[in-house]
């Protein structure tokens, strides 16, 4: 007969217990990075990125870093909704897109915020030739900021590229987005 100490038999079943859990972790590492990493209004998204010539992750992205998928949020400058349209901007596509009866308040609505959004994107894509980092920048600091930087030795070298970015909420912003770009286009491809 083969006898075990009971403290050693608990160690013992400890460290399987261990095993077993960091491997089941391990094997589904997709289920936690989904919980940090959402994407709700999947069928917006991909209808406006589409329309608009657009990465859908990349959509989610800037969602997730604007608003963490919050419909309702608000800015401190008035930006609305999951893209975060500020007045100046809804007022502009409301007018291209032919939205009609236009008022700051359908910049909640999850339709109207997201096609604006992917609208503008657009917009930004086709002024910078397509360069993320400067569509970025100016989806956050404004293109006027950018196109002046861009001019700016301090910040760019032959002017179409930001060797730096002076607005640090814009540097941030362009980091976030890069990276969450990335994590949504590895876990949902």
């Amino acid at each position: 007969m083969i006898y075990i100490d009971l403290r050693e038999y608990r160690k013992l079943l400890f460290i399987i217990v261990i095993v077993m859990t960091v491997g089941v972790a391990l094997t589904n590492t997709n289920w936690l990075l989904k919980i940090l990493y959402p994407i709700h209004y999947w069928d917006l998204i991909e209808k406006y990125a589409k329309e608009y010539e657009l990465d859908p992750y990349l959509v989610a992205a800037i969602i997730r870093t604007e608003s963490k998928f919050d419909e309702k949020a608000k800015s401190n400058k008035n930006a609305r909704g999951l893209m975060q349209i500020s007045e100046v901007t809804g007022q502009w596509a409301s007018e291209e897109l032919r939205i009609d009866d236009y008022h700051e308040e359908i910049l909640y609505i999850p339709d109207i915020n997201i096609k604006i959004g992917c609208w503008y994107l657009y917009k930004l894509k086709e002024e910078f030739n397509g360069n993320l980092q400067l569509i970025l920048a100016a989806y956050n600091g404004g293109s006027g900021n950018v196109n002046k930087w861009l001019k700016d030795p301090k910040y760019s070298d032959e002017g179409e590229f930001l060797r730096d970015i002076p607005f640090p909420e814009t540097k941030a912003y362009v980091k976030k987005v890069m990276k969450s770009y990335k994590v949504y286009r590895i876990i949902y491809r």
